[in-house]
């Protein structure tokens, strides 16, 4: 009787085991951004953007479709490289995650939307900032932070309305990105009476930009506009300064707005002249900013660039729309995307048609002793 005893109780215990296993689901959210090369420091901001939201949802014990979800990260490396983006677009498509959070670069972020809408999977961005990204009218493609028609036009307008500089060069370095946002503000910058003194290129991969800036200087410019990176910018103002241009002023978009550039760019006089742009609010803007400032240093001190706090957002974006559905089948969910309103740490988060952000804002900033600090 006691051994029969004993194996009912067992029996019991692992029966009520595999009811509570079978109310469990395993759920993978995708990541891509470039975490290897130069620009590594973004995309590990953006991840830990995203693990810090799965363990917080995590945490709440998340029910969909009566089962209690556990969320987990699929993050991979685009190396900000298309081709690369492009494979471990259609890796994340084959492993069957549920959403996307990324890319990170317009050059990357494009070429992807194509293989996640084909396979039927919603990705959100909260960096890549090309307007051409929300062209195609993809359902699965979304963005929640402003575009570079925004970036270019308030830098062009500040350029011209508020210091008054009437020759300005530009360069970018040919990515679908940099390119974008140099465009832009070259366009916006003429039709408010600013001269477009001389129009350069590079790489994102280059370092040495004397020949460049030498061809600007003996065009007099009182400002420069990089489209490109924050490494291409540290180098460009170091050797401003070689060539006495640490007076001309040097704008750019989100992706030289970070906080490496000081690092980067060492003691260069040229650094005070920065004037940068980069979608959304200041942090001590966002709603919940400052206070989720505080847990992002005390889990990953020294590691804020500029746009974890949107990944994080994107990814409670995500699942705001599987619980709203009652799915985490991205068939079932995906509709929903579009009629998001989510109050996240950095604005309330509504989507126009095209999967843009309705009314997002922009901040321009500055830097003072050695300091990222915001212009408006």
């Amino acid at each position: 009787m006691r051994m029969e005893l004993k194996l009912t109780v067992v029996a019991a215990i692992t029966a009520a085991a595999g009811v509570a296993l079978a109310q469990d689901m395993v759920v993978k959210i995708g990541h891509v951004a470039p975490t290897s090369g130069g620009q590594a420091h973004y995309g590990k901001d953006n991840e830990n953007g995203v693990r810090m939201a799965i363990e917080e949802l995590n945490a709440k014990k998340i029910k969909i479709g009566g089962k209690t979800i556990k969320f987990e990260i699929s993050a991979e490396d685009d190396a900000a490289d298309p081709k690369q983006g492009t494979a471990v677009a259609q890796k994340l498509c084959d492993a069957k995650v549920a959403g996307v959070v990324g890319h990170l670069n317009s050059g990357t972020t494009i070429p992807a939307s194509k293989i996640y809408n084909d396979c039927g999977i919603p990705h959100i961005t909260g960096a890549a900032t090309n307007p051409n990204l929300t062209k195609p009218g993809y359902k699965t493609t979304y963005r929640i932070i402003a575009n570079d028609n925004a970036l270019g036009a308030g830098l062009a307008a500040y350029a011209a309305d508020t210091m008054h500089l009437k020759r300005i060069a530009v360069i970018d370095d040919r990515t679908a990105y940099g390119q974008g946002v140099a465009e832009v503000f070259a366009r916006i910058a003429k039709t408010k009476g600013i001269e477009i003194v001389d129009q350069q290129f590079t790489t994102d991969k280059a370092f040495d930009f004397m020949a460049i800036l030498t061809s600007i200087k003996s065009k007099k410019p009182d400002g420069i506009f990089f489209g490109g990176m924050d490494a291409q910018a540290g180098a460009m103002l170091r050797q401003m300064d070689q060539l006495g241009l640490s007076n001309v002023k040097f704008f750019g978009g989100d992706g030289i707005c970070t906080t490496e550039l000081i690092k980067i760019a060492a003691d260069a006089k040229s650094l005070a002249g920065v004037v940068c742009a980069e979608g959304g609010s200041s942090i001590a803007k966002m709603p919940g900013g400052t206070a989720w400032k505080a847990k992002y240093d005390a889990k990953y001190p020294g590691q804020f660039q500029i746009y974890s706090p949107y990944t994080y957002d994107a990814t409670f974006v995500l699942v705001d729309a599987m619980k709203r559905a009652d799915s985490v089948d991205p068939k079932v969910y995906t509709p929903k995307l579009i009629e998001t309103s989510y109050k996240g740490v950095t604005a309330t988060i509504a989507f126009e048609p095209n999967g843009e952000m309705k009314n997002p804002s922009m901040t321009l900033s500055t830097y003072k002793d050695g300091k990222k600090v915001s212009l408006n």
